[in-house]
């Protein structure tokens, strides 16, 4: 087999007539090209490192400065460096050019003070840059109003402070401001407003009383730590949000944390598994490659001109979640194949370039037509990833680090994603839509348990009929930065890529191309006892959770913003009187709000449940709609509070962590974190309309995501808003 001779550079064997050398130029050439592509890819981060780090200055800015300067000291005949290359003479290198004529002394010293001129302004640039995205009046002003305060601050943000030069992804993450710690007596004030309509009269003033005594007490020595952190450090949230949320963690990650996202409601590219991979798989790599040269555009809110924060795309590919701790590789040139129980090892690229989609289509079809079996404890092995923790540690450790167990490991937690050929088939069924899409969901969220691997940061799963979708890890980022990817992708599919009129991706396949490598495993009985344990776990919590998908088409949020409501406080309150009407009660209610106004920013909880959504319920039972209007104005309130940093339950949860350092112990707090949220909500949004022509093509929409609840009795809600009318 071709594979068989280019899987070695060369060979050697010693005979009666010496040593006899044979080199394998195919493999050679490979190992040139490799090597090739990774020097190219680490000169464009090289250059996207120095342009990011200079921004907003750019090249032709710093020619301006450097001319004028010149231009100024040799029309006024004075030494630009005002005297300092005279100083500087006594050492060298530049004892020379101080000696040398006028002219020359002009050039070097204009070249020398004017780079540190032009230093100087990108950094004053930088800093009132930070200062004007600090203002956040813009948000909490009336809807459909610019004040003249708001057009000045937009004026100077996007005309003066912008740079010359095109933002690329991380050209802001310099200029934004570092997220504000609230005082304890603003977020002892919202929390008592946040759980007063789900307290007795007597409950809310023991909380009362108890949030007073912190108030004044233990809360401002911990406070002063949490001041000291955000001075220091670049959120005072995220890292400890990271670890103590997610890694810590000991429970299972799937359907704990680990959340879907789904296919098109009603369009099917292709029936063909291996060529819905094909297309799918290269879109994937065809946007890494755009990320690693940060070629993709940086997001902005209100109108496309403030910034947000783009730090959670550097962990997007290559990356895995192995116990306690996030492994990310800066570069990974392969991904992995799980289909009935074997792993196989696809690389992504051949003769210095990513493959095709119908050689990717190529590689899935020779997968498909392998007929080996799993070998012994391989077929269930990610099921330790589904499981509890610490057993996956210790399975990890114990059995998988060592021999080609490790190597396999290795190619698996180092791929670049990781992707399933599922052998069930998913699809919205227009005869029986809520069973099918309810099927689809539960198996994206989870599967059998053992055909995803649960700690790597996307699964792509490629079902027979060729429907696909995507389980997310969560540590690493929030479900926005793998939605992009996936709007991405879809968007390309179809239309960009497309498929013959068989199905098949377009182009040919590759007559010489090496073909899978089938990962070997030594699994011993030991292992295999602790994979059934965690498989057993898992099957137990998959069991319980249910799912329902409701495609809902009457009316969208056009008719909504004509009521002059958000949509998302209308979906919000909507969910309020369905629980109400389900259980006969309120309860705590969490919304993900982001954060990204703020380096390093992830998420804040919008408490939804408020004293004004009550009334609204209440009245509404009684068939009464006046007050409406107001609680969806609370709700967005609270929103803008949670998105410029005065949320409650992030500076909450820092202060628990502080007290937890100090060893002291708040009844206060240890009450306030143990309150369970039994309504867990998020919005996915589509982000880049303009990549769907929905109006024409209504069939490319898509039902978005989910994830699983956070309390045992609770609901794990997620809703997207796309169409409209």
């Amino acid at each position: 087999m071709a594979e068989a001779h280019q899987a070695v550079a060369f060979q050697f064997t010693v005979g009666p007539d010496g040593i006899d050398f044979q080199l394998s130029h195919e493999a050679l050439r490979q190992v040139y090209l490799s090597g090739l592509h990774s020097w190219k890819k680490k000169f464009i981060r090289f250059k996207n490192g120095i342009l990011n780090g200079v921004y907003p200055g750019s090249a032709p800015g710093f020619m301006l400065v450097l001319a004028g300067y010149l231009g100024r000291a040799h029309y006024l005949k004075v030494d630009p460096s005002l005297g300092l290359l005279v100083k500087l003479g006594r050492h060298v290198p530049v004892r020379y050019a101080c000696r040398t004529d006028f002219t020359k002394k002009i050039a070097f010293g204009g070249v020398m003070v004017g780079t540190g001129l032009w230093i100087a302004i990108i950094f004053s640039m930088r800093t009132v840059l930070k200062g004007l995205l600090s203002w956040h009046g813009w948000m909490f002003a009336p809807h459909g109003k610019m004040t003249w305060q708001i057009r000045l601050w937009l004026v100077c943000i996007l005309n003066i402070f912008s740079g010359m030069q095109t933002p690329m992804l991380y050209s802001f993450q310099n200029s934004l401001p570092h997220l504000p710690v609230p005082s304890v007596k603003d977020t002892m004030r919202r929390y008592l407003e946040s759980v007063q309509p789900l307290l007795s009269d007597e409950e809310h003033r023991r909380m009362q009383s108890l949030a007073l005594d912190f108030e004044k007490n233990l809360g401002p020595k911990l406070q002063w730590y949490l001041k000291l952190k955000s001075w220091w450090a670049t959120n005072y949230v995220s890292d400890w949000w990271e670890e103590y949320i997610y890694l810590r963690g000991r429970g299972p990650i799937m359907v704990n944390s680990n959340y879907y996202v789904m296919d098109f409601l009603y369009a099917f590219p292709t029936h063909l598994q291996a060529a819905r991979a094909g297309n799918v798989i290269h879109a994937i790599m065809l946007y890494r490659r755009k990320l690693d040269r940060a070629q993709i555009k940086p997001f902005f809110a209100l109108m496309n001109r403030v910034p947000l924060c783009s730090a959670q795309w550097e962990r997007l590919f290559n990356t895995c979640h192995i116990p306690d701790t996030v492994q990310h590789i800066s570069d990974s040139r392969h991904i992995v194949v799980h289909h009935r129980g074997r792993y196989f090892k696809v690389w992504m690229f051949y003769d210095g370039r990513l493959l095709l989609p119908r050689e990717i289509e190529q590689q899935m079809e020779r997968i498909l037509a392998d007929t080996s079996e799993p070998q012994p404890g391989e077929e269930t092995l990610a099921a330790l990833t589904a499981g509890d923790r610490v057993p996956w540690a210790c399975a990890r450790n114990a059995y998988l680090r060592h021999g080609k167990n490790k190597k396999s490991l290795d190619t698996v937690e180092k791929a670049a994603f990781f992707v399933t050929l599922d052998d069930t088939e998913q699809r919205y069924d227009p005869a029986n839509p809520v069973e099918s899409l309810d099927h689809y969901a539960k198996s994206l969220l989870h599967g059998k348990c053992y055909d995803r691997w649960f700690d790597k940061s996307i699964n792509l799963i490629v079902f027979k009929n060729g429907t696909i979708g995507l389980n997310a890890e969560h540590s690493w980022a929030d479900a926005p930065i793998v939605g992009h990817l996936w709007e991405q992708v879809l968007s390309m599919d179809p239309v960009k890529l497309g498929y013959t009129a068989d199905g098949h991706c377009r182009g040919e396949p590759h007559p010489n191309l090496p073909g899978p490598q089938r990962l070997q495993w030594n699994i011993p009985p030991e292992c295999q006892t602790m994979i059934a344990n965690s498989l057993s776990v898992a099957v137990a919590l998959a069991n319980d959770v249910d799912s329902h998908i409701i495609p809902f088409s009457d009316f969208g949020k056009g008719l909504i913003k004509k009521c002059k409501i958000s949509p998302d406080a209308f979906i919000q309150l909507a969910l309020q009187l369905a629980h109400y009407r389900d259980k006969g009660k309120f309860c705590l209610t969490y919304e993900a709000s982001m954060t990204r106004l703020y380096r390093e920013g992830r998420t804040e909880t919008v408490r939804s449940c408020t004293m004004e959504s009550c009334a609204f319920v209440r009245a509404m039972i009684k068939e009464k709609l006046c007050l409406l209007t107001q609680a969806a104005e609370i709700h967005q309130q609270m929103y803008r509070l949670a998105m410029t940093g005065q949320g409650t339950d992030r500076h909450l949860f820092c202060l628990y962590v502080v007290s937890k350092y100090l060893g002291q112990d708040s009844p206060f707090l240890q009450e306030v974190l143990s309150e369970p949220w039994r309504l867990s909500t998020s919005q996915t949004p589509l982000q880049q309309g303009e990549l769907f022509d929905l109006v024409n093509h209504p069939e490319y929409v898509t039902t978005g995501g989910g994830f699983g609840p956070v309390a045992d009795d609770g609901y794990g809600v997620a809703y997207v808003i796309v169409i409209q009318h």
